[in-house]
C-alpha cells in the first residue's frame, strides 16, 4: 500500500510555528506541557512535525478563544482519544468554533494560499465557498472563516462533486441547527429556569458559573463523539453486503 506523503511529518519546528501563526517558543512550551505529541526525530536529530500537530495547535487556539485556561485545555485534550487524526481534530476545532460569534477575516489570495499551505485553483476557491469556508469580497480579496479553513483545505483532496458538497452542507446545517435548538431548550427548561428560582443560594450561583464556563466544550465533545459513532454505524450498514 502506498504511503500518503501528505500525512508524513515533514515540517521543522520553525515551519510548524510559521504555518500555525505562533512562535517557536509557544510550540516548545506546549510540548513540555504535553499538549502536543513529540515530533518524529529524523537525521541529525532534527524533529519533524505533521498535519496532526497543526490541527492540535489550531484546536488549542480555538479553546483559548473560548476563554478556557491552559489547565482546562490540558484536561480537555487529555479526554480525546490518542489516535485522533488531523481530520478528526479539525472537526473538533470546527465544532468548537461554531460556539463563538462569526469572526470572518479579510484575506488576499496570497494570504489565503499561505494559510492554506498550498496553491489554490479557481475550482478550489469555488469548492471552499460551497463549504462556507470563504466568500469572495471583490478583486483579489476574500472573507474567510479561519475556524473552517484547515478542514476545508483537507476536503479539497476528497473526490466529491461541487453539488454534493452543497447538499451535504445543507443537511449538516439543518440538523445541527435543530440539535442546537433542542439543546438550548433543554438547558433553559431543566437547568437555567430551576437555577433562577433558587439563585439566592451561594452554592448554586457558584455551580452555575462553573457549568456555564465548561458547558460548551463538553457539549461539543459529546456531539463529536455521538456523530462519529453514528456515522460509523451508518456507513457500516450502508456498505456491508447483504
Amino acid at each position: 500500500m502506498a504511503t500518503d506523503k501528505s500525512t508524513e511529518p515533514t515540517l521543522t519546528v520553525d515551519e510548524l510555528a510559521a504555518r500555525a501563526g505562533v512562535t517557536v517558543r509557544t510550540v516548545r512550551f506546549y510540548s513540555t506541557r504535553g499538549l502536543l505529541p513529540p515530533p518524529v526525530i529524523g537525521p541529525r536529530r532534527v524533529g519533524h512535525y505533521g498535519p496532526g500537530h497543526l490541527s492540535r495547535l489550531a484546536l488549542i487556539e480555538e479553546l483559548q478563544h473560548q476563554g478556557m485556561t491552559l489547565a482546562a485545555i490540558e484536561r480537555y485534550l487529555a479526554q480525546l482519544p490518542d489516535d485522533l487524526s488531523a481530520h478528526d481534530l479539525a472537526i473538533h476545532r470546527a465544532l468548537v468554533a461554531s460556539w463563538t460569534p462569526d469572526s470572518a477575516e479579510e484575506a488576499t489570495r496570497a494570504d489565503l494560499e499561505r494559510r492554506a499551505g498550498r496553491g489554490l485553483s479557481e475550482e478550489d476557491i469555488d469548492r471552499l465557498a460551497a463549504m462556507g469556508v470563504l466568500e469572495r469580497a471583490g478583486g483579489d480579496g476574500f472573507r474567510l472563516d479561519p475556524g473552517l479553513l484547515r478542514l476545508g483545505v483537507q476536503l479539497l483532496d476528497v473526490p466529491i462533486a461541487y453539488e454534493t458538497i452543497l447538499a451535504a452542507r445543507t443537511v449538516l446545517l439543518e440538523h445541527t441547527r435543530s440539535a442546537a435548538h433542542e439543546l438550548t431548550r433543554l438547558f433553559r427548561d431543566e437547568v437555567w429556569n430551576p437555577y433562577r428560582e433558587r439563585e439566592s443560594d451561594p452554592e448554586q450561583v457558584a455551580a452555575m458559573r462553573s457549568l456555564s464556563a465548561h458547558m460548551q466544550p463538553m457539549v461539543v465533545q459529546a456531539l463529536v463523539t455521538a456523530f462519529q459513532r453514528s456515522l460509523k454505524e451508518e456507513l457500516r450498514a450502508a456498505f456491508t453486503a447483504d
